[in-house]
């Protein structure tokens, strides 16, 4: 196989792209979360909105990043109606 055609090698999906787009990925899902809270007077839809936008800032690995944002996003939507 030729190294020189895998993903990896071209950039497309490595660590550093999965954690840039994890990042805006759950900045823009708590940005959204935080509106609607803000709207509706609910304070688990602005809460989780601030949890997913400021989250990033204290994890450095990749799936760490994704399996919390997972869970924040579940949590959004069994609270969402």
């Amino acid at each position: 196989m030729n190294d020189s055609t895998t993903p990896l090698f071209l950039g497309l999906v490595s660590n550093q792209t999965a954690f840039i787009a994890g990042i805006v990925v759950f900045l823009v899902m708590g940005l959204l979360a935080f509106r609607r809270g803000k709207q509706t007077r609910r304070i688990e839809f602005t809460a989780i909105g601030l949890a997913l936008m400021m989250f990033p800032l204290a994890v450095s690995q990749a799936w760490l990043l994704w399996s919390i944002g997972a869970a924040l996003l579940v949590l959004l939507a069994v609270r969402w109606k």
